[in-house]
């Protein structure tokens, strides 16, 4: 039977062993981070290899043993099997898979002006990206007999946001595939969850402009910018025992901005 205990005492990830894509910045750099400050092992993979090694070798500096790098390339099938596999091979295994990484490409443009390789693009990384990423970390996250999924979808993808088409259509899928796979992967134990952030003060959101933040922050009911901080505190959730009957469910992020 699966252990749900939880306790105070000691880190809410203590042994957990997870994979982090889009972790060399921004909210997967926060949540690489957070993971290992709970207790977690941590691969964090990434296209941003200069960066991915030095947010990892920062991690292990601090907790030994705690993090490496893995490049992996969500466009490219190939890239996301072997760098699961070696993930799974040297942490021994996987309790937890954050499906972060994403592009957005298309952002303030009308649809009309939206390239199809652009749209093509987008769907590749975000939505195969991560159905991939789930179908490679499927059997080591049974074997843990714990394992937790946990995709990044987003509120622009509850409201529809416009000028970001393509962004907003891969995030609905997104929310679609944690119904669908929640579902699927529930007869192996594996829970499946998303969280659906707002616009956070983040490195891919620097080329937002400042009215757009100034509108974001207005319509939330805790009216301030929101930061990586905000969405990792859910993510660790999820990804702990304590939310070991949660699943397919999709979770907003955003201080108020879209109420669900």
């Amino acid at each position: 039977m699966q252990n749900t205990s939880t306790s105070s005492a000691g880190p809410l990830l203590s042994g957990r062993r997870i994979l982090v894509t889009g972790g060399a910045r921004g909210l997967g750099e926060a949540f690489a981070r957070a993971c290992v400050a709970q207790g977690a092992q941590v691969a964090l993979t990434d296209i941003l290899h200069e960066r991915g090694e030095q947010v990892a070798a920062e991690l292990a500096q601090a907790h030994p043993g705690a993090a490496f790098y893995l490049p992996m390339d969500l466009a490219s099938p190939e890239s996301i099997a072997q760098a699961t596999a070696q993930a799974a091979e040297r942490l021994g295994g996987l309790d937890g898979l954050v499906n972060n990484a994403a592009i957005t490409n298309s952002g303030g443009k009308p649809m009309e002006e939206i390239g199809v390789d652009t749209w093509d693009r987008v769907m590749d990384v975000n939505v195969r990206g991560t159905w991939l990423a789930t179908v490679a970390a499927r059997p080591f996250l049974a074997a843990s007999g714990r394992g937790r999924v946990v995709h990044l979808a987003s509120d622009t993808a509850l409201w529809g946001a416009p000028r970001l088409m393509a962004y907003v259509a891969s995030k609905g899928a997104v929310i679609a595939m944690t119904h669908a796979m929640a579902r699927e992967l529930g007869a192996d134990g594996i829970t499946v969850n998303a969280v659906a952030p707002g616009l956070t003060l983040v490195e891919a959101t620097e080329y937002v402009p400042e009215a757009r933040h100034r509108y974001y922050q207005e319509g939330r009911a805790i009216a301030r910018a929101q930061v990586p901080a905000d969405v990792a505190g859910p993510v660790l959730f999820l990804l702990s025992d304590a939310a070991c009957y949660v699943t397919g469910q999709v979770l907003p992020v955003n201080g108020g901005f879209v109420m669900h």
